[in-house]
């Protein structure tokens, strides 16, 4: 049975419908709750990492110091070969954790959008495992 890890950075950003969606696939969920001081379980352990939102900014590790250990958990995931997926925030502390310079958008984005393939999404092993569009 494949494992999901879930991290939660607060408790309104739930997964909502992906738990659905991992019940139908017999995959296990574990959900890590940040803010209410859960440990990360040991990459090992888990075949998929998925990174909720968060209303908090990949910056804030001064008043978050979680935030920081959950980006070398991020790097550590993708360097094992885990399947890794981000959600607003956590989309964010991926680019981050993997090196990209993450930025405040001067347009507010905030609620569900369309998001589809791209031609070279074939390379993203996650990509085979959803519709070509989702929302």
């Amino acid at each position: 049975m494949k494992r999901i890890n879930i991290i939660q950075h607060v408790p309104y950003e739930t997964p909502g419908c992906i738990e659905h969606w991992a019940e139908k696939k017999s995959y296990q969920i574990v959900l890590t709750k940040l803010y209410a001081g859960d440990r990360l379980p040991a990459i090992a352990g888990i075949d998929w990492l998925i990174i909720m939102g968060g209303p908090m900014s990949v910056h804030d590790t001064e008043y978050l110091p979680w935030l920081a250990g959950e980006k070398q958990y991020i790097k550590d995931a993708v360097s094992a070969g885990k399947i890794v997926l981000g959600i607003c925030l956590g989309a964010q502390l991926i680019a981050e954790a993997l090196g990209a310079c993450v930025k405040k958008n001067r347009f507010r984005e905030i609620g569900w959008y369309p998001v589809s393939r791209v031609s070279d999404s074939s390379a993203l092993a996650i990509t085979d495992r959803f519709n070509k569009a989702e929302t």
